[in-house]
């Protein structure tokens, strides 16, 4: 298994504030990563999810409670200590600056000026 990242889909409403489009902040960035560095994007499996809960693909990998995007899932070779989440054994890296972290350390992304 290769480390599958979590996306929200880039343009979505949110049924709480109708007829408003809205984007993720956080998945856009990534999304810019992904853009500019195709050659590193292609070492990971990237998968959208559309934005209402429950969002089930994220639950089968990572549980109910873990739905929050972008999370990037990690291959059982992936260190422990990259992970700031597990369910049933699998590891998960759902806090933003460790998740940039992670794409550098495990896909050769630059790293995120501090």
């Amino acid at each position: 298994m290769n480390d599958r990242l979590y996306l929200l889909d880039p343009l979505f409403e949110d049924p709480a504030l109708p007829g408003r489009n809205f984007y993720c902040r956080d998945c856009i960035t990534i999304d810019g990563l992904l853009a500019n560095f195709p050659e590193q994007a292609a070492t990971l499996e990237v998968i959208r999810i559309a934005f209402p809960r429950p969002r089930n693909a994220v639950i089968a990998a990572i549980g109910a409670a873990n739905q929050n995007l972008p999370v990037l899932v990690l291959a059982d070779d992936a260190p422990g200590e990259l992970a700031d989440g597990e369910h049933q054994g699998t590891h998960f890296v759902g806090d933003f600056k460790r998740l940039l972290h992670a794409l550098h350390v495990r896909h050769g992304f630059p790293e995120a000026h501090p």
